[in-house]
């Protein structure tokens, strides 16, 4: 048995938000002690280039796990080819009451209702500028849960301003279902209103800083039709990416399990279809025209290798990650590489 399964199965008897906690404190004290080079399993170079970012593999850490930037080099020991922190909000935080994570491991499944819980982006930045760490840094941006939808925009662009100089992208999260209202962005006008104004400061902080791509992270819980406008409103907008997709609302795969009505976004492998039928719909959409970035119940190689196949450039993993630990991202790039020289 590996030291992670060992260590999982320790963890999963405490609650979800406990052991998450103790177990990001245990990765960062194995990175401030050196352990983690010994531990962490080798990983491949598969250099990717994506929105003219190269990165040295196409398998990311998804936002969510590391919120406030605290973790960095640590992530960055076990392999992963990008990392995305955050999401990050322009105040301190503490989101939804507790508890608001919970595991379902037999269908290798997460529900959670966190809130955008985080420590706001005056820390976040500084957390990345004590950081070591030289590979691809994506920083996640949204709103606080009090401001107002239709004052929104300012949220986003008071993250942007901050984070810009000190990340490799930046994604906009309009798709968390955990903060009222906020899904209701993705949607027509509302889109493009968002949108156009994170556009220009862009244009003005590339002047100063070299130029950052956006992404936009999207949910699963769309129609066809809605991918279609989305997909529009993203070229015509000038966005330089998409990462589809989020949690959902959906409960198809866990119903009836312990924990299986409790609120909040699922993720995990009840995920992976609905979520990579997202990264198809979209990529017939967008035509090539803008990389996705799929991410969703991806637990093996298989499925990142089904994320790509569907039309994605690159892959995150989050739940995954949790099921399995470090030794799935070499297992994804190893695919992925394998996909790759069949042609």
């Amino acid at each position: 048995m590996d030291w992670y399964s060992l260590t999982r199965q320790l963890f999963f008897r405490l609650s979800g938000e406990t052991s998450h906690e103790l177990g990001l404190d245990l990765l960062g004290a194995g990175e401030r002690l050196g352990l983690l080079k010994h531990l962490a399993p080798a990983v491949a170079n598969l250099e990717t280039e994506v929105a003219g970012i190269r990165f040295a593999n196409p398998v990311g850490l998804a936002a969510g796990l590391d919120k406030n930037g605290d973790y960095i080099d640590a992530f960055a020991r076990l392999g992963f080819g990008f990392i995305e922190i955050g999401t990050v909000t322009p105040r301190p935080q503490p989101g939804n009451p507790k508890p608001r994570l919970f595991r379902l491991p037999e269908q290798r499944a997460i529900i959670n209702r966190m809130g955008f819980n985080n420590k706001g982006v005056d820390h976040l930045v500084e957390r990345v500028k004590a950081s070591s760490y030289e590979g691809v840094l994506g920083i996640n941006i949204g709103k606080n849960f009090d401001t107002a939808v239709e004052d929104a925009t300012q949220d986003y662009l008071t993250c942007l301003d901050k984070v810009y100089p000190h990340a490799d992208y930046i994604t906009v999260n309009i798709s968390s279902p955990n903060t009222p209202g906020l899904r209701t962005l993705q949607y027509g006008d509302a889109l493009k209103e968002l949108l156009e104004p994170l556009k220009e400061r862009q244009a003005q902080l590339t002047s100063e800083h070299g130029h950052k791509p956006i992404f936009v992270k999207i949910a699963p819980d769309m129609s066809a039709e809605e991918v279609g406008l989305v997909a529009d409103t993203l070229l015509a907008t000038g966005m330089e990416g998409v990462i589809a997709t989020n949690t959902t609302l959906s409960r198809e795969g866990v119903e009836g399990a312990r924990y299986g009505d409790e609120q909040g976004g699922l993720s995990g492998a009840p995920v992976e279809d609905l979520a990579t039928q997202t990264v198809r719909l979209l990529a017939a959409e967008l035509g090539g025209k803008l990389p996705i970035i799929g991410v969703g119940g991806i637990l093996d190689g298989e499925g990142a290798v089904d994320k790509i196949d569907a039309g994605a450039s690159l892959v995150q993993v989050y739940s995954g990650f949790i099921y399995r630990g470090p030794e799935l991202i070499g297992e994804c790039v190893d695919a992925l590489a394998a996909q790759r020289a069949r042609g």
